[in-house]
Parts: structure tokens; C-alpha cells; sequence
């Protein structure tokens, strides 16, 4: 619950409300509450703007999950990609875009303009092993720089995946991260 939370608009309202509060009890000649609401209300309002500066809004799911879906995961899913799933699918602070540092290690990634972007994720029974697909746009990164690839992305990511590349039209390219087994420890 807390994960699809965004702590800027947390801040923005808590801080608003007692700006506001302060500006009031100002007008009002009230200055225990005058000074409470600015002391307090200004900097959290001030924080609030400088997190939502920062914010980097959560990947949406692009299919609806099943029940069936979500069970093999428990079952199934790797540590890994239980973990990339819970990140991608958050607010994040003080990143450019979802799974930066990782395209930039596996060699995706020459410039932030370059950057392939992560746009959706969806999970999938893929013949009875759970698969964690990522989709992202690459206008300026070849499906054939991607297969290039393949064999870094499945030991970066693993053990316990295998990787599959499928490339689409418009640029887009979905990332299958597919659990070979039982999972090891959620």
C-alpha cells in the first residue's frame, strides 16, 4: 500500500495544509499557531516540491494479473525478479528512469538520451514457469544489439532465468525473464 504512495504529494499536502494554517492564524492574530504553521508548513511544502522535482512515477501492469498468475509467482518467481517487479512498480526518487544503473551495466544504455525506457511490465505463465516480461521503447537500440545481449542479461539477472528478446513494431522490445525452477527464498 505505502509502495504506490507518493511521498512529494504527501508533502505537498501536509505542508499546504499547514501553510495555509499559518497564514490563516496570522491573519487571525494567532501566533502560536502562526508560527507552528510556517515553522513546519513552508519547509515540508518546500521538501514536497523538491521530492515531486525528483519523483519517477511506477511502471503500469500492461494485462490484467490472474489469480493463476499471481500463484505461480509465489511459487515460482525468483528473488529477482520479485525484486525488480516491487521496484519498478513504486515511486523512486533521484532516478532518470526505471532499471538505469542495470541497462547502463549490461551495455544498453550509452547516453541517457539513448536510454531504452521501461514503459510496462506484465507477468505470464509462460509452459508452466513464471515469466516476468519487460517492455520497453528503444528507438535507438537495435533488437539485434538486444539479442547481442541476451546471454549478459540472463546472467545479470540470474541464476534460476532464462532470457528471451522479442521485438516489435515501433521500436518496442519485451525482455522475457522466465524462472527456470522453484524459487529460492522470496
Amino acid at each position: 500500500m505505502l509502495r504506490k504512495l507518493s511521498l512529494a504529494r504527501v508533502g505537498l499536502t501536509v505542508g499546504g495544509i499547514l501553510t495555509i494554517i499559518g497564514f490563516v492564524a496570522y491573519a487571525m492574530d494567532n501566533p502560536t499557531l502562526n508560527l507552528a504553521g510556517f515553522f513546519y508548513g513552508i519547509p515540508i511544502l518546500l521538501g514536497g516540491l523538491a521530492l515531486k522535482a525528483a519523483e519517477l512515477k511506477p511502471i503500469p501492469y500492461s494485462q490484467v494479473l490472474s489469480t493463476e498468475t499471481i500463484a505461480l509467482r509465489e511459487e515460482k518467481a525468483t528473488p529477482t525478479q520479485n525484486q525488480i517487479r516491487k521496484d519498478v512498480t513504486r515511486y523512486r526518487y533521484g532516478q532518470e528512469a526505471h532499471l538505469d544503473d542495470s541497462l547502463e551495466r549490461l551495455g544498453l544504455s550509452p547516453t541517457d538520451e539513448d536510454r531504452p525506457l521501461l514503459v510496462a511490465i506484465r507477468e505470464e505463465n509462460l509452459e508452466g514457469n513464471y515469466g516476468l516480461i519487460l517492455e520497453f521503447e528503444s528507438p535507438f537500440i537495435t533488437l539485434e544489439t538486444w539479442q547481442e545481449k541476451k546471454e549478459k542479461i540472463a546472467k545479470f539477472f540470474g541464476p534460476g532465468i532464462s532470457v528471451k528478446i522479442d521485438g516489435k513494431e515501433d521500436n518496442k522490445v519485451d525482455v522475457f525473464l522466465i524462472s527456470l525452477g522453484n524459487n529460492q527464498d522470496n
